[in-house]
């Protein structure tokens, strides 16, 4: 045989059909066994027999051990055509005949089943073991005698490589039998890499191991040995279609058309019936004059030698909707095309008075049909008409959407209604001019880690009983809200990222519902969620941050569980409830807030219970405007104002809450507010316990108010408080304090060991006192003073520095029953004793003592001298009852220019005749 034969010389031609092989086995173009035409027939090592004596001798045995027999197809009945194995091995050297191969597997690497021919034959393993041992010796003899004229092994691999590359698909698998070297030739990367580009356009081998799977892996991910081959046995009997249709000889069952709707008819008729449906379709646009419809489990990929395949395979629409997914598609698959729909210029549309009534929905995609279960995977979808949607899935549909993108649409990005479900994962859904996402009448779609953002209107919206589960999806910079609920919605949102909404993040009105958990709501130009029009959803364990506006936002009559969520640093109060909003708030963390934490008002309610409100700029909880919430067993600390601020008719119930350690009072009360304030702990206030001041009134029972800075429970300025049975303890100032025309009612209390008066009465105020008991005072009992007056009964004073009861000149008091004992008396004994007051109460406390003013020192009132410092220090001056009152002894605490005998050293302290006057909240009544 001359080496510069053209290639089929080398190798009989493969391309018959496969009936043909199967009728005409015996002359197989790849059995090679000896004919009666005594055609040529190619040994192991490349020679015919009339070449070759050594293996001439064996022509005439009828079981001749060279033979190479047809083996046994190891594929499906559907593969045979293009993946036959028709003969045995052998190699150059000459090997035995092979005795076992493995099945083709689904999936690269996975391990075929081994199965013997021999054993299928019905022969014995003894009668093997017999040939075996003859075909080894007869493999001796002819290595020991073969010609050196051997020309087909003188071939070098680049030339069998360049034949090989000629061959079809067929004729090369056949060639894995021939011999050992066409069998390491015809399965290198090469030879079917080239034959797999050729065909496919594909760069990487694409994985499909079942219906509708596909996947592109790089050559390193197989665990087969040629993924080329492997990948082109699974995808050989897909049909093709190209803009321009060629011919492909060296793939035995390529078929080509023009356009995807001639495929889609070829794939009905019946030799496809049983047969897997897969379509490619490649570079091009393609623009179908109407919709294409499919209705069974074909595959539809792109196809393309681009890096990005999905840009260079395009199919559009521009009469009616481009693709739709129908009942039958159960099983479908379309992926790695961009799907688009443009406006027809050539047709006038409709005059505006008929545009309503004659206005028609287009889509890129439809999904439509309870069976349309269809797999879209890797599409670029796009719509740039006004009236419909970029994808709509309705009635029953249940796609499944991955990796897709859905951009620029003039109207709705994906549009799911009347019951229709699917999941929608990978995708990224940006820069519509509608809502990104609609879901409504019943259906419940399940979107995860999906990116919806950059929208010209809302992210998601949901309404009309619309549900949907939404989960580690990425939503932002929507101009509206990233989530709109309303008309009895009810989706649920769970660990996904609401940010950078141009308005709000979450907005849920008019009787919308929903679950809001796990998910991260920051930095919305206005609140973070609203909640409003007898919206009731479920707002648990969020965290709410860094809006620009508020937390959480609940107005016109809202509802709604707000729990366990984590709710900081927003410009505004972390939540709002105005308008007769009536939520439930519990196990919140609001804090460090720029404003306040809850702000109640204009008729707002709510439970508001075990919140933890802490560190806010201004009040921590606001309640005003005929509001009237319910706060309990919350604890509210570390303010930078109030903890809690009623004022402007703020009502309520402040029950058994932690309240303490704020820079202001812990609570206020002021301008016509009433609240009932029971079993609470109000302790380490900088400027009080709770003040009532403007008008304010209010309930106070059972609580236990302590260690606060100043008094325990200030009431001034024509306040009214009722306080019942309340504990007023270790104040480092008054118990009590009521001035400036201050009233109430007092009862029940036990008011003790604090720093000055248990209660102090001052500045014509007029309290009512009962059955109190005030005790162990580090001065008196109930001091009365500066014009003030008050009703006494029934009350207790005992074990008081000063005294039990100290009344100023001009004070008569109502009193009643009162029980005054075991008080110390310390200015009686001072006085006796010959002391200076100022020795016993320095400047911090006001002991109620007769005081004097010098005329020769020219002193005033606002300078008082004690009795035994004007008996020493002023004798002989001219001196005047001032009158009975509180003070502390200006000449001991050399405040005058006589210096004081009674004092060892002399002090420079400015006259205080009243406790310090407290602080009132610097919180306005508006945001």
């Amino acid at each position: 045989m001359s080496s510069s034969s053209s290639p089929s010389a080398f190798f009989p031609t493969l391309q018959q059909d496969s009936d043909d092989a199967h009728q005409q086995s015996s002359s197989s173009p790849m059995s090679f066994e000896p004919s009666a035409s005594n055609v040529v027939r190619y040994s192991p090592a490349g020679r015919s027999d009339s070449d070759n004596p050594t293996l001439g001798m064996f022509t005439s045995q009828a079981s001749y051990p060279y033979a190479l027999r047809k083996r046994r197809p190891c594929l499906s009945k559907d593969d045979e055509l293009c993946f036959p194995i028709t003969a045995a091995t052998a190699d150059e050297t000459p090997q035995p005949t092979m005795k076992k191969f493995k099945h083709e597997s689904d999936s690269p690497g996975e391990a075929r089943e081994t199965v013997s021919i021999e054993d299928q034959s019905g022969r014995i393993p003894e009668e093997e073991e017999e040939e075996e041992v003859e075909v080894q010796t007869h493999i001796k003899e002819a290595t020991e005698n073969v010609d050196q004229r051997d020309h087909i092994n003188r071939l070098p691999d680049e030339l069998l490589l360049k034949i090989f590359s000629f061959l079809p698909d067929k004729s090369l698998l056949a060639c894995n039998g021939v011999s050992y070297r066409f069998n390491l030739i015809s399965n290198k990367h090469e030879v079917w890499k080239e034959l797999y580009c050729n065909l496919y356009d594909y760069r990487i081998p694409l994985h499909h191991p079942s219906q509708a799977k596909f996947q592109f892996l790089e050559q390193s991910r197989w665990n087969c040995n040629n993924p080329w081959k492997e990948s082109h046995r699974q995808l050989h009997q897909g049909i093709h279609v190209m803009k321009e249709p060629r011919e492909f000889p060296r793939a035995v069952h390529f078929k080509c058309f023009d356009q995807l709707e001639k495929a889609l008819a070829h794939l009905d008729e019946e030799e496809y019936d049983n047969k897997e449906k897969l379509i490619f379709l490649h570079s091009g646009v393609y623009e179908p004059t109407d919709t294409i419809e499919i209705t069974s489990n074909v595959q539809i990929i792109g196809a393309s030698d681009s890096r990005d395949i999905t840009s260079s395979v395009i199919l559009e629409g521009f009469r009616s909707t481009a693709v739709s997914f129908l009942d039958g598609s159960a099983n479908a698959y379309f992926g790695f095309i961009t799907v688009r729909f443009r406006v027809d210029n050539s047709i006038r549309p409709p005059p505006i008075s008929q545009q309503a009534q004659q206005l028609n929905h287009y889509y890129s995609i439809l999904v439509s049909d309870e069976r349309a279960q269809p797999y879209i995977e890797r599409c670029d979808i796009s719509s740039k008409v006004g009236n419909g949607a970029a994808v709509c899935v309705k009635k029953f549909a249940a796609p499944k959407f991955k990796y897709c993108t859905v951009l620029d649409c003039e109207n709705v990005g994906i549009y799911i209604t009347d019951h229709a479900t699917g999941h929608y994962e990978h995708c990224e859904i940006a820069r519509n001019t509608l809502a990104g996402v609609w879901v409504k009448n019943h259906a419940n779609p399940y979107f995860r880690k999906c990116t919806i953002h950059s929208g010209k209107d809302v992210g998601v919206f949901t309404f009309e009983h619309g549900q949907g589960y939404f989960e580690k999806c990425n939503i932002h910079s929507n101009r509206i809200s990233g989530i709109e609920v309303k008309n009895s919605a009810n989706p649920v949102v769970i660990r996904c990222e609401v940010h950078h909404g141009y308005t709000g993040g979450i907005y849920v009105h008019e009787r919308g519902r929903g679950q809001f958990m796990e998910n991260r709501i920051y930095a919305n130009a206005y609140a973070g969620i609203w909640i409003t029009s007898h919206s009731d959803p479920t707002i648990r364990k969020n965290e709410i941050f860094t809006g620009q506006q508020g937390g959480v936002y609940i107005f016109g009559e809202g509802r709604g569980l707000i729990e366990q969520n984590n709710i900081y640093g927003n410009a505004l109060a972390g939540i709002q409830i105005r308008s007769q909003s009536d939520p439930i708030v519990r196990l919140n963390k609001i804090h460090d807030g720029l404003h306040g934490g809850i702000y109640v008002h204009e008729k707002g309610k709510g439970l508001i219970e075990e919140n933890e409100v802490y560190g806010n700029t201004l009040a921590g909880i606001w309640v005003t405007t005929g509001s009237s919430p319910i706060l309990r067993k919350n604890r509210i600390h570390s303010g930078k104002q109030v903890g809690v601020y009623f004022y402007d008719q703020g009502h309520g119930l402040l029950e058994e809450n932690d309240i303490f350690n704020h820079l202001y009072s812990g609570v206020q009360i002021r301008t016509g507010s009433n609240p009932k304030i029971t079993r609470n702990k109000i302790w380490g206030g900088q400027n009080g316990g709770v003040l009532v001041y403007n008008g304010g009134k209010g309930c106070l029972e059972d609580n236990e108010i302590f260690d606060n800075a100043m008094a325990g429970v200030w009431i001034k300025t024509d306040s009214e408080p009722t306080l019942r049975r309340n504990k007023i303890y270790d104040g480092r100032d008054g118990g009590v304090c009521i001035f400036n025309r201050g009233k109430g009612l007092l009862e029940d209390n036990e008011i003790f060991r604090n720093a000055q008066a248990g209660v102090l009465i001052s500045t014509e105020s007029n309290p009512t006192l009962r059955r109190n008991r005030v005790y162990d005072g580090k001065s008196a009992g109930i001091e009365i003073t500066n014009g003030a007056t008050a009703t006494l009964e029934e009350n207790q004073l005992f074990r008081n520095k000063y005294g039990g009861l100290c009344v100023a000149t001009g004070v008569n008091p109502i009193q009643h029953n009162n029980r005054i004992y075991d008080n110390h008396d310390t200015i009686s004994r001072a006085i006796k004793s010959g002391q200076c007051l100022f020795k016993v109460s320095s400047n911090n406390s006001f002991p109620m003592h007769n005081f004097f003013r010098c005329t020769t020192c020219n002193t005033t009132e606002r300078n008082a001298i004690c009795l035994n410092c004007i008996k020493h220090c002023h004798r002989g001056h001219t001196v005047e009852l001032v009158r009975f009152d509180r003070f502390f002894c200006d000449c001991g605490a050399g405040t005058l220019e006589r210096h004081c005998h009674l004092q060892n050293v002399p002090r420079d302290n400015d006259t205080v005749y009243d406790s310090a006057t407290p602080i009132s909240t610097e919180t306005g009544t508006e945001i």
